[in-house]
């Protein structure tokens, strides 16, 4: 007699469907560029980096895109047909919205001329045609660490009628706001704290621009001129130091407070 043995089919076992993973972005970064080819190359590496980049390749809509979408940080190039990079940058540093991003122009104009329009207008650096990807987020990661650090001190510094707010990146004098880029409130900040103690330029460069970019004296002296001239009458008190750098002149007794 044959005895029939049952087979016992397997349990079906399901999957438990596994978490995605979702990717973290350092922050969201804005290439206005009219060059495919460039425009290619910095995302790719940007992206690499760990960066969301966001494209335009024109300036009008790189001026609409920044508006838009805010983004921590533009490259902007300096060169292009229409509305060109010293436009864009007037723009955007005119604008509420977008006044405080951090800002790099790419420039193939190495004279230190028109890096200097490019600094004035409100550029925070500059990098000169043709040009390391490497050294380009190098410098998009020192700028975006400049611009967040020390956002969460609670510090409303004031000079006389000059009011410096440090959580709301802020700057009055005589109750009428004052615009500067981000690079220029870090160095009234430094100074202004420092009221009567002479600054050298190296000790402004590392304190607001930071050792991570080349930086000539000059380009120190762009900025102070540059704070001077949208400070008005509280300009005077930023006093050159010949052969040396700056300082903060103290005002009567009482005038000076910290809170």
């Amino acid at each position: 007699m044959i005895q029939m043995i049952k087979r016992e089919e397997s349990p079906i076992i399901e999957k438990t469907p596994q978490p995605r993973m979702l990717r973290m972005h350092k922050g969201t970064i804005l290439v206005i560029d009219d060059e495919p080819d460039l425009v290619e190359l910095v995302q790719f590496n940007l992206k690499k980096d760990g960066y969301e980049v966001i494209v335009a390749n024109n300036g009008q809509s790189g001026v609409e895109i920044a508006q838009k979408h805010v983004p921590n940080l533009i490259v902007l190039d300096l060169m292009m047909p229409g509305i060109d990079g010293l436009e864009v940058c007037r723009q955007l540093r005119g604008d509420t919205r977008t006044r405080q991003i951090p800002m790099i122009m790419l420039t193939a104009k190495a004279g230190e001329a028109d890096r200097i329009v490019g600094l004035e207008l409100g550029a925070d650096d500059y990098v000169t045609k043709p040009f390391s990807p490497r050294e380009l987020v190098a410098r998009v990661r020192a700028l975006l660490r400049r611009a967040t650090s020390g956002q969460e001190t609670p510090t409303v510094i004031r000079q006389g009628d000059l009011l410096i707010d440090l959580t709301r990146h802020e700057v009055s004098y005589e109750g009428e706001q004052i615009v500067l880029t981000p690079t220029e409130f870090r160095i009234l900040h430094f100074i202004a704290a420092r009221p009567g103690r002479v600054l050298s330029r190296d000790q402004i460069i590392d304190a607001a621009v930071g050792n991570e970019m080349a930086v000539f004296d000059r380009t120190i002296d762009v900025h102070i001129a540059a704070i001077r001239r949208k400070l008005g009458k509280a300009g005077e008190r930023i006093e050159t130091i010949r052969g040396f750098g700056y300082k903060w002149r103290e005002a009567d007794a009482g005038g000076n407070k910290a809170e």
